[in-house]
């Protein structure tokens, strides 16, 4: 039973290190970039990266989470097979090459967008999933503000031009780290190489997947006004790092910028685990308990991407609500944050560690004459 909102401070130091040293961000030949950690979402390196900029195909990846969330619920399935329209086969662009009438499957649509960057693919699925492309945009953006997206407006499924279509280096990250998380038996798509259709076989555009087995995913794009751009992820053991580039003047820059900003992230940064799930981290003052004190422990583990060379201490923040009895293992009682003084790399809550049972009436009526003195 917690009624009580009046919280205790306390710093408990979890690491030290020596001066911290910041590792200077790369210079790469784009308009915007950065660089994620795809479980925390803690950002590396980064430039412009919240710069409205035209995404080209990188839209693609909205375009396909929406088409995963309908599969994960059951609104689709990969064997329902779609009925090309005359405006999906009129898409200009890169296409899958569908024909008029035919009937596709989901499995394959999805194959000729993601692989191909189809955007008859695109709207094919679009129409299918929306009923209308402006259905299925309007999803599009709605799941862009879920995802809490803030610089981000779609047009039409494909990227192609509009004013009105835009997005920052920033978003497609998080929204790479979303279709991540929340799709993971969908993700195998992003690393396919080639796929054949209509007696056509396309590579993958993404060229990063020949020149680094440990890259496998997402997606390029690339129109006039967009330049040459690409979001991508590369997984090193369990560490996986997503880099996106955008607005490079040539096609062979985008990929170099974006294996050069990957290899900067797993040169320059070590992995360190400051707190782990059920660590105790201190013992809070409990009221009207049969015991004293409660220890408290973190909700997560929480890892943390730090520089190689040159780190600091890293400590738990935890702010705690007064803690009245009766307590349930579990229970939420507080906040923790990890912090280095400066910077704040991850809030988590503070739980309970075990049972605490009320105390006997006149325990509990000093403890309630202590918290009234205390208001």
């Amino acid at each position: 039973m917690l009624f009580w909102k009046k919280c205790c401070f306390v710093t408990v130091f979890l690491l030290f290190f020596g001066v911290r040293a910041e590792v200077p961000p790369p210079d790469l030949p784009v308009k915007s970039y950065l660089l994620m950690d795809a479980q925390s979402g803690q950002i590396l390196a980064e430039r412009a990266a919240d710069e409205r900029l035209p995404p080209a195909s990188i839209t693609k990846l909205m375009t396909a989470y929406v088409t995963f969330n309908a599969l994960k619920t059951g609104k689709i399935h990969l064997t329902d097979l779609v009925t090309i329209s005359a405006n999906a086969r009129a898409q200009n662009g890169s296409r899958m090459f569908v024909e008029v009438n035919s009937q596709v499957s989901v499995n394959d649509l999805l194959q000729g967008m993601i692989v191909q960057s189809g955007n008859d693919a695109s709207v094919a699925l679009a129409e299918y999933i929306g009923g209308t492309v402006a259905g299925f945009v309007h999803m599009m953006n709605a799941t862009a503000k879920q995802l809490d997206l803030q610089k981000t407006h779609y047009q039409n499924p494909t990227g192609m031009p509009d004013e009105q279509h835009f997005s920052t280096a920033h978003d497609i990250a998080r929204l790479a780290q979303a279709l991540i998380r929340d799709f993971p038996e969908f993700y195998h798509f992003y690393q396919q190489k080639e796929f054949t259709w209509n007696n056509i076989k396309q590579p993958n555009r993404n060229r990063l997947l020949w020149r680094n087995q440990n890259v496998d995913g997402l997606k390029t794009g690339y129109t006039d006004a967009a330049g040459y751009c690409l979001a991508a992820s590369e997984k090193r053991g369990d560490w996986r790092l997503i880099g996106v580039v955008l607005g490079a003047e040539k096609e062979a820059q985008r990929y170099d910028a974006a294996e050069n900003l990957l290899n900067f992230g797993f040169a320059n940064y070590t992995q360190v685990t400051a707190l782990r799930a059920e660590q105790v981290l201190l013992r809070g003052k409990v009221y009207k308990g049969l015991e004293a004190e409660v220890p408290i422990v973190a909700e997560r583990t929480v890892h943390l991407l730090l520089p190689v060379t040159a780190q600091n201490a890293i400590s738990a923040h935890v702010a705690l609500d007064t803690l009245i009895a009766p307590i349930t293992k579990g229970q939420k009682v507080g906040t923790i944050t990890v912090t280095d003084g400066s910077k704040s790399y991850a809030t988590v809550p503070a739980l309970a560690g075990k049972d605490i049972a009320a105390a006997g009436f006149f325990k509990r009526l000093k403890d309630s004459f202590t918290l009234w003195r205390q208001k």
